[in-house]
């Protein structure tokens, strides 16, 4: 368990966190919401023991280890991604080592009764059981199945880091944070470089998780899954709810709700008690009734209604006005990026893709990432021409462009204000405070520097750039990556209402959910359409995967003349849920009874091994350690194939 107690940090003569208290259980998993910038990430800090608080205590075991994964950090990279991730396993090779030379040292002495025999055998078969009780496969098993499964592909495991983006360094620290299997996960913004697919992974990851997680996190759907507990900061204090984070919404506008009933209600009973006491007090018949009401009100415990941070976005885009039908039009496509390094041909990121955005649609890109959903942007915004193939925007289309990388489209050293007062024109040039004001850069904040801006605030400040313009084409690439979810909900109300064609590259399924009514697919080279929101994409792409892997199984049939001709002609549309053959409903019955059977299995190894740990943790004279011991690995090694199994079934 982890105790925080009395905690107070301060910054000159601003409290951050104000005397707040809580525990971390065991096993225990925990999401910290609050706005950009209440002091998340600091409370992270301070468990992993980078920063110390003005005042107050933590308090952890000392045997307890802790996995943290910072938002920025700094790494190495002179190393190839499986390197990388195998440095985790330094004690363990140590360990495997000692093994070794144990095992030989044994095998030429012939003092078999002498107390340093004994004692080699004593040393060598604790460090057999460590080895058990760390892992249940090997190494490079374990770090390749985690890196394959945050979006690596095998053949880019020996790749230097040097060759990745930060975003795909990032995933190589979590994929050691999460190999070390600490008893305490400390995850800071886990998913912002994350693709659907690898969220996914991660989330079915952590929902097995069996140490204690503290996470933060903007994806709602991501902490409903993961978390059962939400601590929010507001204003330096804590609310502790032990609910997911949509139950915790529900929970908290009830307790809102009731509290400013309760004040409402006491207010008027003591408005009425004063009035009494005011029109009586001077009445020698009313005395005694005048004082008891003096000393009801002393007594009265008075209501107090919690602070809220109200501080929130106010987004409207302007009125966008009316373009071609054909807004942007790529034909046989080929993109990707010029000669570099010395090399003579171009990279080529997609090829022969055609792709049409017409008038009023609102169209996510989502894949993998690296597979073109940020390039395609480019050839949208002219930054890149085709290698082969045409792209190019339709008539009297006026593009608004938010860029992923804030950092290279900024100017660091402009102030807030003066990033807008560049670009505006007219009229809107008198209303820039009221715009900045309304993205929560108030007072003094407009003069900050662009280089002390956090990601949040960057964030905002570019978005509020789009303002300026009354755009008819917005390209937004992962414009919700820092906010919060506060600010995330208010920026999707405000694309829900705006009239203009909208693109948007994002990971956020519920930022999606509701927003886009087309998801074109980038995946191995090619592009792929799907009509309707996020939701049907994601239960199209779980049908499609269950095909391939039914069309996969089956064994190769000999094909007469007249099969091949039909091999030749174009293979049929995929099929939706709604009209599934015999055969793959067949095949989702039985994927779903396994999955079924493997959660049973679950559920009594787990409870299994909670006996055993109750009767290893008070022992009596007769319990047979070492039997019970080797039991207890069995289990887990058994659990762990179940959950690996299980895992990889809800994957597919």
């Amino acid at each position: 368990m982890i105790s925080i107690n009395n905690l107070t940090v301060a910054f000159g003569g601003f409290t951050l966190l104000d005397d707040i208290s809580f525990h971390v259980s065991d096993g225990e998993h925990i999401a910290l919401v609050g706005k950009n910038g209440a002091g998340k990430s600091t409370i992270l800090k301070l468990i992993a023991g980078v920063d110390h608080p003005t005042s107050g205590s933590i308090m952890k075991p000392k045997e307890q280890t802790v996995g943290y994964l910072p938002q920025i950090m700094s790494y190495s990279k002179d190393t190839t991604v499986i390197e990388a991730a195998m440095s985790v396993f330094a004690d363990h090779f140590t360990m495997g080592e000692r093994v070794e030379e144990i095992s030989r040292e044994l095998g030429e002495r012939t003092d078999y009764e002498s107390a340093a025999y004994h004692r080699l055998i004593e040393e060598l078969n604790e460090l057999n059981d460590k080895l058990a009780m760390a892992q249940s496969e090997s190494p490079a098993v374990l770090a390749e199945k985690t890196l394959v499964g945050l979006g690596f592909k095998k053949n880019e495991l020996g790749r230097q880091r040097s060759t990745f983006s930060q975003g795909w360094n990032m995933r190589v620290e979590l994929a050691k944070v999460l190999l070390t299997k600490p008893d305490v996960l400390l995850l800071d913004e886990p998913t912002n470089h994350l693709d659907i697919e690898s969220i996914q992974w991660l989330e079915d990851y952590l929902y097995g998780y069996r140490g204690s997680v503290v996470l933060i996190s903007h994806d709602r759907r991501f902490l409903d899954r993961v978390t059962t507990r939400t601590v929010e900061i507001v204003l330096g204090h804590i609310y502790d709810y032990k609910v997911p984070y949509s139950k915790y919404v529900e929970l908290r506008r009830e307790r809102m709700e009731q509290q400013r009933a309760a004040y409402e209600n006491q207010q008027r009973m003591i408005e009425k008690t004063e009035e009494f006491i005011e029109r009586f007090r001077y009445k020698p018949t009313k005395s005694n009734q005048v004082q008891s009401r003096i000393k009801q009100l002393d007594k009265l415990e008075r209501i107090e209604i919690d602070i809220e941070d109200n501080s929130a976005l106010h987004v409207k885009f302007p009125p966008a006005p009316r373009s071609g039908q054909i807004v942007f039009q790529a034909k046989a496509l080929t993109g990707g990026y010029p000669p570099r390094d010395g090399s003579d041909s171009p990279k080529v990121v997609f090829t022969d893709i055609d792709l049409t955005v017409e008038r009023g649609e609102k169209v996510a890109f989502v894949g993998r990432n690296g597979e073109g959903k940020s390039t395609m942007m480019k050839y949208i915004t002219g930054e890149l021409r085709p290698i082969a193939g045409s792209a190019a925007l339709g008539y009297n289309v006026a593009l608004g462009y938010y860029a992923q990388n804030q950092e290279d489209v900024l100017d660091k050293n402009d102030t807030v204000y003066d990033t807008l007062d560049k670009v505006a024109v007219g009229d809107i040039r008198t209303k820039l405070r009221d715009i900045l004001g309304a993205f929560l850069f108030r007072g003094e904040d407009i003069d900050k520097k662009v280089a002390v801006l956090s990601g949040g605030e960057r964030s905002r400040l570019a978005m509020a750039k789009l303002i300026l313009h009354p755009y008819n084409l917005l390209a937004l690439d992962e414009p919700t990556n820092h906010m919060d979810i506060r600010s995330k909900d208010v920026l999707k109300q405000a694309l829900q209402r705006y009239d203009g064609t909208l693109v948007i590259v994002s990971h956020d399924r519920d930022f999606l959910d509701g927003l886009v009514d087309k998801v074109y697919e980038f995946r191995d080279g090619r592009v792929k359409e799907y009509l309707g929101g996020v939701r049907d994409f994601i239960e199209k792409r779980r049908i499609e995967t269950l095909q391939d892997l039914e069309r996969t199984s089956q064994p190769a049939e000999v094909k007469s003349p007249k099969d091949e001709k039909k091999q030749t002609e174009p293979a049929p549309k995929s099929r939706t849920a709604s009209n599934l053959s015999f055969q793959e409903q067949k095949e989702l019955r039985r994927k779903q009874k396994r999955i079924e059977g493997c959660e049973k299995n679950i559920a009594d190894l787990e409870a299994q091994m909670k006996e055993l740990e109750k009767t290893l943790a008070t022992p009596s004279a007769d319990t047979d350690i070492d039997a019970l011991t080797r039991q207890y690995l069995e289990l887990k090694r058994t659990l762990d194939r179940t959950m690996e199994e299980w895992m990889e079934l809800n994957e597919q």
